[in-house]
């Protein structure tokens, strides 16, 4: 008899108690690969002309690709506090890197223990608060004081002499203890194994070894924007990418990108391996994703943040028992529907509170209810005021806290080069109200520039004047009075 990913709570009831440990054994195992900070459009089997990635294309071809897939927050903890939590940002209130989820609020990793799975957890999380810089928090809560001053960072390439395979150690590090753990567990049946790499996230950092698999004339220049959005004109400002770049540079720095994710692929591949060589693939899904994507110089930026598609546009890939080989999904689907997900493929009853809806329908061919809309949103460090995307169909809606909206048509425009907001007053109307309807944006980004003011006065009140422009000036290249004068205005002081 074969158990569905659907009837396996009523196939454990009808076997009763005598058996119900023979059937937990059946369940399946789930390996987990979340990278950081991967462009999910940049893979072979999305057709992107300078990707390295045989071993997602690999496996894609032995399940599914989502070829649609957003993150709910791109920046790392609030990406990862709504995937862990399976609830959007405004409810799990992961704000900022260094407000994610508090201590002792339940994951999918909770829900997955009780049910009986064994859980290990190499490498990345990140979705708890109090894990990151101060400097972190105070530029978040200082954003809406609108000081565009630079932070350290700033986009360049480094290309490290030889060709060393193994380039990021600490990773391959964690990749080999994730084979090995494999290899010592593959009994304790079922188990979930989460493999989280830092890896392709900047600085922009590779060896020939994988520079020399980009081909360089498959690496292109984005198109300039010399009109940026204020909001984006403030963000580049922070991420110190206002300046001009030489052709060479910009090329430098995306085929150095490019290497990187290709370094990644061969992360992918060797838990693949593992998973084949022990037998283990007819018992286990494999997902691969990332937390959020990477602006590689589009839009004038590097890192994430941004609700354009580099940065927002994660990969999602499914293989596991049931899935059909070489399936395609085009629906809209984000992160925070892995919650629902994993429930399903574990067998264990929707947790209420869930904003995700399983991805099991569409891994079996079916669609399944669930929205034809997906939700993002940022409130971090890199902002001066809230940020609110919907994505519906080939329309892209971007709402910011009192500034005019973005609204693009990403079959006609991939590069999203053209605002049609004002072009086109009756989509981003439906638009617009059709956000409003999933989030009260005005409300929330008043509740989260509310919360930013109260904790940048409780850490300022903590230090003498000293001690806080010492800090100010760590936290902003260039701080001088003329800034101090901003955040008094921003606080109602001057």
């Amino acid at each position: 008899m074969t158990v569905s990913t659907f009837n396996r709570r009523e196939f454990v009831g009808m076997l009763g108690a005598a058996s119900a440990q023979a059937a937990s054994d059946a369940r399946p195992n789930i390996v987990f690969i979340e990278c950081d900070s991967m462009d999910g459009r940049i893979m072979g089997n999305m057709g992107h002309p300078a990707a390295v990635t045989p071993n997602m294309d690999r496996l894609a071809a032995e399940g599914a690709l989502f070829r649609e897939t957003y993150c709910n927050s791109p920046q790392c903890v609030p990406s990862r506090s709504s995937m862990w939590s399976g609830m959007h940002t405004h409810h799990c209130e992961g704000w900022n890197n260094f407000k994610g989820l508090e201590k002792g609020a339940p994951t999918f990793q909770t829900h997955l223990e009780k049910a009986g799975y064994q859980t290990q957890i190499f490498g990345k999380t990140d979705y708890r608060s109090g894990g990151h810089s101060l400097s972190g928090s105070v530029s978040a809560w200082t954003g809406p004081a609108s000081i565009m001053l630079p932070e350290k960072e700033t986009p360049d390439s480094t290309l490290r002499p030889g060709g060393k395979r193994e380039e990021k150690t600490k990773d391959w590090e964690m990749v080999h203890k994730t084979i090995d753990w494999l290899k010592a567990n593959k009994d304790r049946k079922p188990f979930f194994l989460h493999c989280g790499p830092s890896i392709p996230h900047p600085p922009f950092v590779t060896s020939s070894y994988w520079f020399d698999k980009i081909p360089a004339g498959a690496v292109t220049v984005p198109p300039y924007e010399a009109n940026l959005h204020p909001v984006m004109e403030y963000m580049s400002a922070r991420k110190g990418c206002l300046r001009d770049f030489s052709r060479k540079e910009i090329l430098d720095i995306r085929r150095t990108y490019f290497a990187m994710i290709a370094e990644t692929d061969a992360m992918v591949g060797e838990v693949m391996n593992a998973v084949d060589e022990l037998k283990l693939r007819d018992s286990t899904y494999i997902i691969f994703t990332s937390d959020h994507g990477e602006m590689n110089m589009e839009h004038r930026q590097f890192l994430k943040n941004a609700l354009y598609e580099g940065s927002a546009r994660v990969p999602l890939i499914i293989a596991g028992p049931g899935v059909k080989k070489g399936t395609v999904v085009n629906d809209l689907v984000s992160l925070v529907d892995m919650f629902p997900t994993l429930m399903d493929m574990a067998g264990i009853a929707q947790p209420g509170g869930l904003d995700g809806t399983s991805l099991m329908p569409l891994l079996h061919g079916e669609r399944g209810k669930r929205s034809d809309s997906v939700l993002s949103q940022y409130h971090s460090n890199m902002t001066n005021t809230g940020i609110f995307m919907l994505r519906r169909a080939e329309w892209k809606y971007i709402a910011y806290g009192g500034y005019e909206p973005q609204l693009f048509n990403l079959r006609e425009d991939p590069g999203e080069m053209r605002n049609l907001a004002k072009a086109r007053p009756d989509v981003a109307r439906d638009m617009d109200a059709r956000l409003r309807a999933m989030v009260d944006y005005p409300a929330v980004d008043a509740k989260v520039k509310q919360y930013d003011k109260s904790n940048f006065l409780k850490w300022r009140a903590a230090m003498t004047p000293e001690e806080y422009n010492k800090s100010m000036a760590s936290i902003y290249q260039g701080w001088n009075p003329s800034h101090e004068a901003q955040i008094r205005k921003w606080l109602g002081e001057a």
